[in-house]
């Protein structure tokens, strides 16, 4: 279980750690604008607009994510596979990452779909068989 619970944990980090790149592009865009960020960040272009789509992300792949690691803890099925399971996915999320600021279009979808695949994966490893 400390897998789980230390991917989880991980996975929670991710969403505040993709907001790094972010708030460098805010600051490079005349400065943090701490009063009305939401404004600022909606003007962002190019490698600003793709950090905070990056950021927006981590938060929605946490939902699924949390779900699913929640979902083997409650039903006891932790096991090598669902193990791994996490932790390709949170592996994957950080390449996705890399990927977005990178401009990787390609790439960065197929570590998404690999990253949520694993999310799925271990919620059908929880169910009764």
């Amino acid at each position: 279980m400390t897998t789980l619970v230390l991917c989880l944990f991980i996975a929670a980090l991710l969403p505040y750690l993709a907001k790094m790149p972010l708030a460098v592009a805010m600051h490079r865009a005349g400065g943090y604008d701490n009063n009305n960020p939401r404004e600022q960040q909606a003007k962002l272009k190019g490698f600003g607009e793709r950090a905070l789509a990056a950021h927006q992300n981590a938060f929605e792949s946490l939902i699924v994510f949390a779900i699913a690691i929640l979902l083997a803890i409650a039903t006891g099925t932790i096991n090598e596979t669902v193990q791994f399971l996490a932790v390709v996915h949170i592996v994957f999320r950080v390449i996705y990452n890399i990927l977005y600021l990178l401009n990787k279009a390609t790439l960065r979808s197929l570590s998404w779909a690999v990253a949520i695949g694993c999310s799925f994966a271990i919620m059908l490893q929880s169910m009764p068989s």
